[in-house]
């Protein structure tokens, strides 16, 4: 459940630098970076980035709209990152037992 994002790697001319485009806005007009994985706010924008890092070949996100920017760590690659940030809004897995409202507590 959950709705998936469009992910469209751009090319770049700079090693060590990947630029993706999603099919929608993160931030809005507003310019996010992150230099580290300790990341204090509760917005998308902050959980992607979270989440880009905890894949261990990330250095910085940068994120403008819907345009992020990863550069990579020494020896990293971009290898899943469109993954992570398509299943960006994804809530319920396979193998999650979803939520049931309705049912007595």
């Amino acid at each position: 459940m959950g709705q998936l994002i469009t992910v469209t790697p751009k090319p770049t001319i700079k090693p060590g630098v990947a630029v993706f485009e999603l099919n929608r806005s993160l931030t809005g007009m507003g310019h996010e970076r992150y230099a580290s994985a300790d990341i204090a706010g509760h917005r998308p924008v902050d959980e992607l980035a979270r989440r880009l890092f905890a894949t261990g070949g990330v250095q910085a996100v940068h994120v403008y709209s819907n345009v992020v920017t990863v550069e990579l760590a020494e020896g990293g690659d971009d290898d899943g990152l469109v993954d992570v940030m398509r299943d960006l809004f994804t809530y319920y897995r396979e193998g999650v037992e979803v939520a049931d409202p309705m049912a007595a507590s």
